[in-house]
């Protein structure tokens, strides 16, 4: 058939000679993506505003790089501050030609959590929040984009949002949370729409309820959630890191090169039922 390629599945999730900067990579789930991303043959740069990343966490990323032959980095980095943002990758571009894996996207994981009554809620709270996880992605979004028109290479851009873009949760006050990542689902379809023309992809990732560090300290503070949580869960179980390193690297991959502006919710089908 004319225009069609037939290419291996293996070759087409690779991301062998290719360089990815995923933020909030010092814990969890960004963390658990840098793993996945050295799995698939690619090369890593970890951001984060944490001086180092979990030192257990990390061995097992340094591990994989090691192993394979590949490059695994670490940078401080507080992605609300542009001028940093775009130093850091300045940097990384650096390394990955060094190494002979271009830079070709990123992960936007960095995020933060707080639960107020909307009635309580303090606006400068509500305000860093929006400043983290709105505009610290875009930040890190707009200077991806930046260096891959520069270069003139084609890439992948992969926002974490949340299936709270699209519902309310219940028993979890988090307006906040939850207006700020419906905003990223909708700054994917708008710079998806702008920068298609360059060849870059920009998808959004929407997990469910996911055990990491920061559900354990809601859960924490109110136990009962999780009893809430669980109703809506199909599956019979929460979510964890593991459960979207395959769908990240599909989306980062030549093999979702027609997929972008997307939204892929991934909450074990909580969505799914009343």
């Amino acid at each position: 058939m004319n225009g069609v390629q037939k290419n291996n599945v293996k070759d087409l999730l690779s991301l062998t000679g290719k360089t990815f900067a995923i933020t909030g990579g010092a814990r969890g789930l960004g963390i658990t993506l840098a793993g996945a991303v050295l799995e698939a043959g690619g090369c890593v740069a970890c951001l984060d505003i944490l001086p180092a990343p979990v030192e257990e966490e990390w061995a097992h990323v340094a591990s994989l790089a090691k192993e394979s032959g590949l490059l695994a980095t670490y940078f401080q980095c507080d992605i609300t501050n542009e001028d940093a943002v775009a130093d850091v990758l300045d940097q990384v571009v650096v390394l990955a030609h060094k190494q002979g894996a271009p830079f070709s996207g990123s992960i936007a994981c960095a995020g933060i959590q707080q639960k107020y009554p909307a009635l309580a809620y303090p606006v400068d709270k509500f305000e860093t929040m929006m400043k983290v996880n709105v505009t610290g992605t875009f930040i890190t979004a707009k200077q991806t984009a930046r260096q891959l028109v520069k270069a003139k290479r084609p890439g992948s851009i992969m926002i974490v949002a949340s299936m709270s873009g699209q519902i309310a949760n219940r028993g979890l006050d988090c307006t906040a949370y939850n207006a700020s990542k419906a905003a990223l689902q909708q700054m994917c379809r708008s710079v998806a729409q702008e920068w298609g023309q360059y060849n870059i992809r920009v998808n959004t990732l929407s997990p469910g309820y996911i055990r990491t560090a920061m559900t354990d300290m809601l859960l924490q503070a109110d136990p009962a959630l999780n009893e809430t949580w669980m109703r809506g869960a199909l599956l019979g179980r929460l979510g964890v890191p593991d459960d979207f390193k395959a769908v990240s690297v599909f989306l980062l991959s030549e093999g979702s090169s027609f997929v972008t502006g997307a939204d892929f919710r991934v909450d074990g089908g909580h969505c799914a039922s009343a």
